[in-house]
């Protein structure tokens, strides 16, 4: 029951984020799409400078979105840091985009509008599909990390037996050396306690 509590709880956690991403993303897209095609075929600028500019207006804006509404109960490491990290990412979803359109542009030799906006859709996808990723794993990170071995370097299970020190004995027996202790190489080679009597000998007094 408590494991299909937690699946429902992470399920619903993720739908969340989708949907906050999305709007965000839509928002995004519109001013993206719009800028792009304003400064392609009203300035006139070049298909990959229009492309550019666009994006990181588009991605300025999405930042600010996604931090403090999609992701906004996820640690803030520092705006700097973020800022730094999302647009690095944003990056590389415009270079998947700019190949794109720079394969129809320059390749196919497809200028027309229309084939323009084709792969402008097709590269911001791709582009969108590596950002949720990528800004979970780097950006927005969880609001509590788990403790950090410092034995290993590794996190921390719950739930795990703390580690027992090679010389320790487990619990309910004595370390070997105390009474009680059963040594080996005692008399015709039967153990004998740390005590020197053989066990269950009585001796003579």
């Amino acid at each position: 029951m408590q494991f299909i509590r937690r699946l429902y709880d992470q399920f619903s956690s993720l739908l969340r984020e989708l949907a906050k991403f999305g709007i965000v993303g839509a928002v995004a897209f519109i001013v993206d799409w719009g800028t792009t095609n304003l400064l392609r075929y009203g300035v006139p600028l070049g298909p990959l400078t229009s492309k550019t500019l666009a994006t990181v207006l588009a991605a300025t804006l999405a930042y600010l979105a996604n931090r403090y509404w999609t992701w906004r109960h996820r640690e803030q490491t520092g705006l700097a840091r973020e800022y730094f990290l999302f647009f690095v990412l944003n990056g590389i979803g415009l270079l998947i985009s700019l190949l794109i359109i720079g394969f129809v542009e320059y390749t196919l030799k497809m200028t027309d509008p229309v084939s323009y906006n084709i792969s402008f859709f097709i590269g911001t996808a791709l582009g969108t599909l590596f950002r949720f990723w990528s800004y979970k794993k780097w950006v927005f990170l969880p609001p509590e990390l788990p403790s950090v071995d410092p034995h290993t370097g590794l996190p921390e299970v719950e739930g795990a037996a703390p580690q027992r020190n090679a010389h320790e004995a487990p619990a309910g027996q004595s370390p070997p050396g105390m009474p009680g202790t059963p040594i080996p190489g005692g008399v015709n080679g039967a153990e004998t306690s740390a005590n020197g009597n053989s066990p269950g000998v009585t001796p003579v007094r």
